[in-house]
């Protein structure tokens, strides 16, 4: 079973940023569409980000223009830099394959406060 594992997450102001980082046991290069998903209590996981296996990053409208999703072929890594960051940015960042998605790791807790 893959392992996934997020880190990167903090507590910080609105506008600062934060970048997430993801790995995998195994690596990451075998995983085609990697996206950046997050849920906050009471409310379902949502993605946020995803990067196609071609390398074409999609966000959703409410981080578009503020986060970035890279992959790091040689670090075999995958990013989510966030900046000027909200509140409603808040919550725990999971990474995650498109297809087929692997188990979920524990992810990276992100708090906004204003």
């Amino acid at each position: 079973q893959v392992q996934l594992v997020e880190s990167g997450g903090g507590l910080v102001q609105a506008g600062e940023s934060l970048k997430l980082s993801c790995t995998a046991s195994g690596g990451i290069s075998k995983f085609g569409a990697m996206g950046w998903y997050r849920q906050t209590p009471g409310r379902q996981r949502e993605m946020v980000a995803m990067l196609s296996s071609s390398g074409t990053p999609t966000y959703r409208d409410s981080i578009k223009g503020r986060f970035t999703i890279s992959r790091d072929s040689a670090k075999d890594t995958l990013y989510l830099e966030m900046n000027s960051l909200k509140p409603d940015d808040t919550g725990v960042y999971t990474c995650n394959s498109i297809f087929p998605p692997q188990a979920w790791g524990q992810g990276t807790q992100v708090t906004v406060s204003s």
